[in-house]
This record gives C-alpha cells, sequence and structure tokens, in this order.
C-alpha cells in the first residue's frame, strides 16, 4: 500500500503559476510510474500528466500540454506539478496517483493508488 498526499493548492489568478505536490510515504517509492489527474465541477475526470519513476519519461493532456510540467524527486518520493499561465479552465481538484504495473497510460482505472486530492481555483 502507498500512501499519497497532494499540498501546494490554493486560489491564484489567470495568468500566475502555482507548483502543486505529490508526497509518498515510504522510499524508495516502489512504483512504476505516477500521473496527475483533475475533477473540474461538473466533469469527468481529466488527465493531466504521466511520469515514469525511474526513466522520467512524460506526457501530458492536451488541454496542459506547453503550461504544465511533471518532474519529480525520487529521494523524497515527491512528485511535483508546476503550472504556468493557468486559466480560469484550469480550477479543478487535482490528485496524484500511483501505477505499480509496467506501461505508460493515460486511463484513471490503471492506476493502483490515489491521493485525496487539492483544490486549484484560478479566478479571473
Amino acid at each position: 500500500q502507498v500512501r499519497l498526499v497532494e499540498s501546494g493548492g490554493g486560489l491564484v489568478q489567470a495568468g500566475d503559476s502555482l507548483r502543486i505536490s505529490c508526497k509518498a510515504d515510504r522510499s524508495p517509492l516502489g512504483v512504476f510510474a505516477m500521473g496527475w489527474f483533475r475533477r473540474a465541477p461538473g466533469k469527468e475526470r481529466e488527465f493531466v500528466s504521466y511520469i515514469s519513476w525511474s526513466e522520467g519519461l512524460s506526457f501530458y493532456g492536451d488541454s496542459v500540454k506547453g503550461r504544465f510540467t511533471v518532474s519529480k524527486d525520487n529521494a523524497k518520493s515527491t512528485m511535483y506539478l508546476q503550472m504556468n499561465n493557468l486559466n480560469v479552465e484550469d480550477t479543478a481538484v487535482y490528485s496524484c496517483a500511483a501505477r505499480r504495473s509496467r506501461g505508460a497510460t493515460w486511463q484513471e482505472n490503471e492506476y493502483e493508488y490515489w491521493g485525496q486530492g487539492i483544490q486549484v481555483t484560478v479566478s479571473s
């Protein structure tokens, strides 16, 4: 079992930047990859980013590509999401997830462990 805890959310203005974190409760983490997802009010959960834990390979959802950057610190068992040029459509609860099995995926049902989520609100 892996416990994930998000932090760093809050209220920002459109155009601002924000970095959120996801810390796991053990080291070494022992997972293959981690992801960020988000759920906006009244919408389905949306894939945001993926990063493989050993190689650092990453990819992004279309709506955040070029604005968001995912990174990790293996020693701290922590994943980060740097969000730049935020807009009101980025308002959502952001959740991190971890996947034990090999293979890159954006599908939420292929991640075994989930954090509680953290609110990010962007005002116009």
